[in-house]
């Protein structure tokens, strides 16, 4: 009898979906057809892939009114906001075929006489994708786009909390004629997946997850040489200087800690200000939080959905907890807010202050609603701070001094700076961390060299 992936709904701790995992025959037999469709698929010119995967594009936005109330029941995310991903997830997709023909072409060293040389990215063969809950389009596509356009084949392991994701995938490459068996949806156990890795049944793996999962994607792939690109855990900090424009701060910096429940990658975790703007700016913040509506992620005035699931608000509630005992002081009233149960996944927002680095709500991966806020008294002090993390995927800073967030910025030990913004990903530039963020990069002209190997070659054209 083989195992069942479910769907447990946290709209209302109901099963939403479920599906049998795949049997041992239903992987060595995906498997072997990937092979087979991705060695056509690499004759293919890069212009006749292009031409599909937009249709795959067309044919996922297509699917729009679906799509969006099921990212709702399966990781309650409020309608509201489902379309956004989307709108991601075609920014990203449609730069990366864009920019396909010029990442991949071949690199072609100054003329030597007499002979003739290139280097070219030949792509690494079958991909498995290993994708999260939160961003579930978002993330999948990083990957799954720009390695069809290098060539390759893909396998994609959706999380058992967005199954549904991975058949979306499925119909829209489907519909838009990409030949059978060069991507395929799995519903896969951990224990298959560690197979394939450690069998080196693919050759290369992206995860995105936590680090105790990235851990095991690397316990697994131990002694095969297979690529490994790892996203994982983060605790992004934001920075504000005395000369940022404070309503602008507030705003974006509690959107950026709030949306999607806080259950963002790149989701503000930890604020420092500087002392001349600190009174006035957690004012703000605290009033603007104040404005959330916590509810039903189905209805259309719900701006805050639950968490993913019971034990991660338990787990943030515990950061709060032990903060306050600790002596720091929760801004927010839950009560203010009706959804909010105890027990459950329904969340409210929380502004603590008084916290300091020995506090894990300051150190350690909350994912979820809360955030919370120090004041500092210079540059060296923020940076100090920013740094003091295991993580490292973005940092944020808000000043009027374009010149001196490059300063702080190349000081800030962090895949991404940004300047008056956060929480977003620009597909021009390369996604990537540092430290136990994990290694490798997505997205940009970079992204192609993690999905391709350079192939050599030398002719001696005359003697």
């Amino acid at each position: 009898m083989s195992d069942v992936i479910r769907c447990v709904s946290p709209v209302d701790g109901r099963v939403y979906a479920e599906r049998p995992a795949a049997t041992d025959q239903a992987i060595a037999d995906a498997l072997a057809r990937a092979r087979i469709a991705q060695k056509a698929w690499a004759r293919v010119p890069v212009s006749e892939r292009a031409k599909i995967c937009s249709a795959a594009v067309d044919a996922m936005l297509a699917m729009k009114d679906e799509i969006v109330p099921e990212l709702a029941w399966q990781m309650g995310r409020p309608i509201r906001y489902g379309a956004g991903e989307l709108r991601g997830f075609e920014e990203r997709a449609r730069y990366m075929i864009a920019i396909a023909e010029k990442a991949l072409a071949p690199i072609e060293p100054d003329p030597k006489d007499k002979f003739r040389r290139w280097i070219a990215r030949a792509p690494l063969g079958l991909l498995l994708v290993v994708a999260p809950w939160n961003y579930p389009y978002l993330t999948a596509v990083n990957s799954v786009i720009p390695a069809l356009m290098a060539g390759n084949a893909v396998i994609l392991k959706h999380a058992a909390q967005t199954l549904l994701v991975g058949e979306r995938f499925q119909m829209a490459l489907d519909r838009a004629g990409l030949p059978a068996g060069l991507f395929q949806t799995l519903m896969l156990t951990h224990a298959q997946t560690a197979k394939i890795i450690s069998t080196r049944q693919v050759d290369q793996v992206n995860f995105t997850g936590s680090v105790a999962g990235g851990k095991a994607m690397e316990a697994a792939a131990g002694g095969t040489f297979i690529g490994l690109g790892l996203e994982l855990g983060g605790k992004d900090p934001a920075y504000v200087r005395a000369d940022a424009d404070l309503a602008q701060a507030v705003e974006n910096l509690v959107d950026g800690a709030f949306f999607n429940s806080g259950q963002s990658c790149c989701g503000i975790e930890r604020i420092y200000v500087h002392e001349s703007l600190y009174e006035r700016f957690v004012e703000g913040a605290v009033e603007l939080t104040r404005t959330y509506v916590l509810g039903d992620p189905l209805q259309e005035a719900t701006t805050l959905g639950p968490m993913v699931k019971a034990d991660a608000a338990a787990f943030v509630r515990g950061q709060v907890a032990d903060a306050v005992k600790a002596g720091a002081r929760a801004l927010i009233d839950p009560q203010a807010f009706a959804a909010d149960r105890d027990g459950s996944p329904y969340m409210a927002p929380q502004i603590v202050v008084g916290v300091d680095h020995t506090m894990s709500l300051m150190t350690e991966e909350s994912f979820g609603p809360v955030v919370g806020v120090m004041k500092v008294a210079s540059d060296e002090e923020a940076i100090g701070l920013m740094n003091d993390s295991a993580y490292g995927l973005t940092a944020s800073i808000w000043t009027a001094d374009a010149d001196a967030a490059a300063a702080i910025g190349a000081e800030i030990e962090t895949g991404t700076v940004f300047m008056n913004r956060c929480d977003y990903l620009d597909p021009a530039l390369a996604w990537t961390g540092v430290k136990d963020t994990g290694r490798g990069a997505t997205l940009s002209p970079i992204g192609y060299e993690t999905l391709t190997r350079p192939k050599s070659y030398h002719f001696r054209t005359s003697f």
